[in-house]
């Protein structure tokens, strides 16, 4: 792996939650332990009413790969 590039998530929540962005930090933080200045990247996180199968989060990523 080269870089991860870009991290996003999708929160499952109610219309009132507006602390998307700490959900997803622990993923991005994940990326950056496991992987140091290479673990480094773009993100978005988005709520929503519903996921597929009821899962609470929902990670997309992109990484660089040689």
């Amino acid at each position: 792996m080269k870089r991860c590039v870009k991290l996003g998530g999708f929160v499952n929540c109610t219309d009132d939650f507006e602390n998307h962005p700490a959900v997803i930090n622990g993923a991005s933080d994940l990326m950056v332990g496991a992987f140091g200045e290479k673990g480094r990247h773009a993100r978005f996180a988005v709520g929503t009413n519903k996921l597929p199968f009821n899962v609470p989060v929902e990670i997309d990523a992109v990484f660089e790969i040689d």
